[in-house]
């Protein structure tokens, strides 16, 4: 008899990026090297400052032993100040938890919140790794549909005529990924008053604030207010800061939740990566500056997207921005799947499917831009503009 394997694991998806990669690996160079629009990758290095930091702490003493369960104090003391300051709030160090990466971050507020059988919202098109967690945990997916139309921004008064009483929580991605649309601030208002009044959770993922279009103020004014019962907000280390393979995240939560989540993180980590933590800590007072200047360059290469795909025939831009661009292919009744394949095969660029990202997905494609420059931008543009899958 051979051993069974959970039929919530069998039933999730595998990750998309290894498939996409796979694909490319049948490309034979011909029109140059590969394209790699798949994965949300800074492309800059960390500053120099951080990268001394992260030395020196890799050799510290302290980073060879174990640390607090929720994180370091000196990270937890610098982000709730940061965050405080940013949108008006009093945030405590103790109403903070660092973790390895968001994705952990995720997962640990989605075991908190919700149980096999239970539901949580997430606006379509989604984030895969958020939509796996659910499947993972045997949690229902109850998707909210983001209309073209409305640049894919989702509408709370939708989303509450389709709540039903086993859904826990709402999950929002703002600057969006995969779409990258911002969500304007009366919308995130909007759905946190939404939960306020049904007694359920805004799960608020701000991983790519820093990357705000140029005139945008700050996103929301949740944190001003009473948000501790029904907010609790999300972010990532890695896109701000250059350094996605130390692994370092962020929740904030009110005094009721940080206890349960910290049992979570006690099995799953039982303490976050210390070396990076030593130098967030630093970085995030110091290195405003650099930021502000990282925000300009993404914000230039997000507009060097939106011209070179907006004079590709056939092509829309559904949504952009941060780091993504969400298009609409011109291969009426042709899958995503195979737009991306082909894509990667023939031609050496590599996207990720619509299809990836939930249902009524396949005329889109999603490209990762931050890793990629003007000119690489303009020359994948060139590849696909006689290009029609087989």
């Amino acid at each position: 008899m051979r051993a069974s394997i959970n039929p919530d694991v069998l039933a999730v998806s595998a990750p998309p990026i290894p498939e996409a990669r796979a694909w490319a690996a049948r490309y034979d160079g011909r029109h140059g090297p590969a394209i790699d629009l798949t994965q949300a990758v800074p492309g800059y290095p960390a500053h120099p400052g951080l990268v001394d930091r992260l030395s020196g702490a890799a050799g510290a003493p302290t980073s060879f032993g174990y640390g607090e369960i929720v994180g370091d104090a000196a990270l937890r003391e610098a982000y709730a100040g940061e965050v405080s300051a940013l949108y008006g709030g009093d945030i405590a160090p103790g109403e903070v938890a660092i973790t390895s990466g968001a994705n952990l971050a995720a997962f640990a507020v989605t075991m908190a919140l919700a149980r096999a059988g239970d539901a949580v919202m997430m606006p379509v098109p989604w984030y895969f790794n958020y939509q796996m967690n659910l499947g993972l945990l045997g949690i229902e997916t109850v998707g909210l549909p983001c209309r073209p139309e409305a640049g894919f921004v989702p509408d709370p008064g939708e989303a509450e005529a389709l709540l039903t009483d086993r859904v826990r929580a709402i999950m929002l991605v703002s600057p969006n990924n995969p779409t990258g649309a911002v969500y304007p601030p009366e919308v995130i208002a909007g759905f946190a008053d939404l939960c306020r009044r049904r007694g359920i959770v805004l799960v608020l993922d701000e991983t790519y604030r820093d990357f705000l279009p140029a005139g945008l103020g700050r996103a929301h004014d949740l944190f001003a207010g009473s948000w501790r019962d029904h907010l609790i907000g999300l972010c990532s280390f890695s896109k701000s800061y250059c350094v996605p393979g130390f692994r370092a995240g962020a929740v904030i939560a009110g005094p009721r939740f940080i206890p349960q989540i910290a049992k979570i993180l006690d099995c799953v980590q039982i303490c976050a990566p210390r070396v990076g933590q030593a130098g967030l800590a630093w970085a995030i007072w110091e290195l405003g500056a650099w930021r502000a200047a990282n925000r300009a360059v993404m914000n230039g290469r997000a507009e060097a997207c939106r011209a070179v795909f907006a004079a590709l025939p056939g092509w829309e831009i559904g949504a952009l921005g941060a780091y993504f661009a969400y298009l609409r292919h011109p291969f009426d009744g042709v899958g995503s799947a195979k737009v991306s394949e082909e894509m990667a095969a023939r031609r050496g660029v590599l996207t990720l499917p619509g299809s990836a990202f939930g249902p009524g997905q396949e005329d889109y494609i999603r490209l990762a831009f931050a890793n990629c420059d003007e000119a690489r931008l303009e020359e994948a543009a060139t590849r696909l503009r006689d290009f029609t899958p087989g």
